[in-house]
């Protein structure tokens, strides 16, 4: 009996680890604002969130593009890393996705040095691509079925050693299920083989969460 009550006492790794560190009121507000607007709840984990900060702050990066704002819970996470003036450009599909995005980067201090890019994210890809940008990270969190495609961009896109992050690459378990065979399973099962073999990058998959591919560009 004493062993089925503290089993179900115990929590998952994750838990464990996010309970150790206080509520962050920045990113408390983000979520709540999500609620509110009934929107999906689908920021990058605690975790993650902050790994993001740490990983832009020991490259000392100053030109970090994410793919997929939401409501700006991962914007303010790398927002929080930048190396003294250097700036987030995020790009979102959704206009108001990309307005609160925006409103809540501002709120936590970073409007500054962030730049909305609303839109199709590939074309604005392209865009950036022949202008000349180049960043130093890169964070995707966006539509599955284009994560290949995000990362032939992204390659395009990095400066030299250039970190290229992304979130969901087990989809909730499914891409580790053969039964599974949507076209976003697809493209992120091929989006992991690519990160694994592309003799262009260097770098591992972190399996806690739902998954995050962490990969440097040679």
């Amino acid at each position: 009996m004493t062993e089925s009550r503290e089993d179900e006492r115990t929590v998952s790794p994750e838990a464990y680890l996010d309970g150790l560190f206080d509520e962050d009121a920045d990113l408390v507000r983000v979520r709540e604002s999500i609620r509110e607007r009934g929107m999906p709840d689908i920021s990058v984990a605690p975790g993650y969130g902050r790994l993001l900060t740490m990983l832009v702050a020991a490259a000392r990066c100053k030109a970090v593009l994410e793919i997929g704002a939401l409501a700006g819970y991962s914007g303010i996470c790398l927002a929080r890393g930048l190396n003294e003036g250097g700036k987030l450009t995020s790009l979102e599909l959704k206009p108001e996705y990309a307005e609160l995005a925006t409103a809540n980067i501002a709120e936590a201090g970073y409007g500054g040095c962030a730049e909305m890019i609303v839109g199709d994210a590939l074309a604005s890809l392209d865009k950036l691509m022949a202008s000349g940008r180049r960043f130093d990270f890169f964070f995707i969190d966006a539509d599955k079925e284009n994560y290949p495609n995000y990362l032939e961009r992204a390659i395009g896109l990095a400066a030299p050693g250039a970190i290229i992050a992304a979130d969901n690459t087990l989809l909730r378990g499914r891409t580790l299920n053969d039964a599974k065979q949507g076209p976003a399973v697809q493209a992120v099962r091929e989006f992991n083989r690519r990160l694994a073999t592309d003799p262009r990058l260097l770098g591992t998959h972190l399996p806690s969460y739902d998954g995050l591919a962490l990969f440097m560009v040679r």
